[in-house]
């Protein structure tokens, strides 16, 4: 039966002409409903035309039943900063079969030829917000960062304290705005380096007509942090807050205290691993957290080629990769450091070996999880003295990733 229906389909490129059909799909799959989309601020139809530059800018693959699009995935091309260099990103999205189709190992066959398709385009990693994470894991994918939640009461938020610079509100597509974001995502690891499109993209789902910026500016005039928010049933809702130093943490939540009269609460999200009762006076606040993003190195060598390790070590090593989709990355790296300090990659087991898989190796290298850690519960196979260079060769910081797509 399974070859009957193999036989019957015919993989290939998913084009702009495809769009209703894709949305189709997707809607299915993912159940939006007419609710979800009114919500958000769409009337009918609108939804499809607004994903139709990201269609056009993404490549899509597809199965297809004679002209039906049953099953689809899309590489979404993005910028992100990694450790402070900027590596071309495959945003993988737009992953879906319709269930009579199911089990017949089509998404596999969509993720091989994808990886494929990615490492032609020299994009070394990808991310995806997973719908699960046990499937991923089995395609390579790890978790790379967190979404933290947070509730504070009226009377838990904190007292205002000077700071010699402002806030002023202004629209969410300000260029102050903008140019604040650009700032903070050349600094913080992980984050998306956004364009027009990513922008549209962080907004897709939310109605951005009730929503606001504030921004800090300091006694330079100079923006150095905001807080998209909104106000609704007494409840301050923040959808990001960033910041490029303390001072303008600071200023935001002044701002955001500013409204106590109005509000009962304030809650939302934070994108990284920095729980925020530790800074509050009042720490005794509501908090989840859960996975947020997952990533996966498409090419080892190349990733390791361009990888800014922490600092260059004496001492040479090499990693044992296994990977279940993409056979090029099946072997060994060797890393070290050349006579000007530059790292050099090569085929060769130079020094000391460090056995693991894709999944670990993204999630160490990403800085989600340290080589000891990952030791310590079987993710990783080394002696005491390569996860001690491991420790001092990879950079600490943890990934920042607030997009979704």
């Amino acid at each position: 039966m399974e070859d009957n229906i193999r036989k019957s389909l015919v993989i290939k490129p998913v084009t702009p002409q495809d769009l209703e059909q894709f949305n189709d799909l997707l809607t299915y799959v993912f159940q939006v409903t007419q609710k979800d989309l009114e919500q958000s601020g769409y009337e009918e139809g609108e939804l499809e035309r607004a994903k139709r530059p990201v269609l056009e800018k993404s490549d899509v693959l597809g199965w297809f039943h004679k002209d039906e699009l049953v099953s689809s995935l899309a590489i979404y091309p993005c910028t992100v900063n990694i450790h402070g260099t900027l590596y071309k990103m495959a945003g993988l999205t737009g992953v879906g079969t319709y269930p009579e189709y199911a089990g017949h190992g089509l998404m596999h066959d969509l993720v091989r030829l994808g990886l494929q398709h990615m490492r032609d385009h020299k994009q070394w990693i990808s991310y995806l917000y997973p719908y699960s994470i046990p499937f991923y894991r089995k395609k390579g994918w790890e978790i790379m960062s967190d979404h933290l939640t947070f509730d504070v009461k009226d009377t838990q938020l904190p007292k205002q304290v000077n700071v010699p610079g402002h806030v002023e509100r202004l629209e969410i597509d300000d260029p102050d705005v903008i140019e604040t974001y650009n700032r903070f995502a050349m600094k913080n690891h992980g984050a998306m380096i956004r364009n027009q499109l990513n922008w549209d993209e962080y907004w897709r789902w939310e109605n951005e007509e009730e929503r606001t910026a504030g921004v800090y500016y300091d006694a330079n005039d100079e923006p150095q942090g905001y807080v998209l928010y909104w106000i609704a049933d007494e409840v301050f809702h923040v959808k990001e807050m960033i910041y490029t130093n303390q001072e303008a943490r600071v200023g935001l939540w002044n701002f955001i205290s500013a409204h106590f009269s109005m509000v009962t609460h304030v809650k939302g999200n934070i994108y990284k691993n920095e729980p925020l009762h530790f800074l509050l006076d009042d720490g005794d606040i509501y908090q989840t957290i859960k996975p947020y993003f997952m990533a996966r190195i498409v090419d080892v060598k190349a990733f390791l080629k361009q990888y800014p390790f922490a600092a260059e070590t004496p001492e040479s090593f090499h990693f044992v990769v296994t990977d279940p989709l993409a056979p090029w990355n099946n072997g060994t790296f060797g890393v070290y450091w050349d006579e000007k300090n530059q790292v050099q990659i090569t085929d060769r087991p130079v020094g000391e070996e460090i056995k693991t898989d894709i999944q670990t190796l993204t999630t160490m290298l990403m800085s989600y999880r340290r080589p000891s850690y990952l030791a310590q519960i079987e993710r990783l196979f080394a002696s005491k003295h390569a996860i001690k260079l491991l420790e001092n060769a990879i950079p600490m910081e943890e990934p920042y990733f607030s997009d979704y797509f």
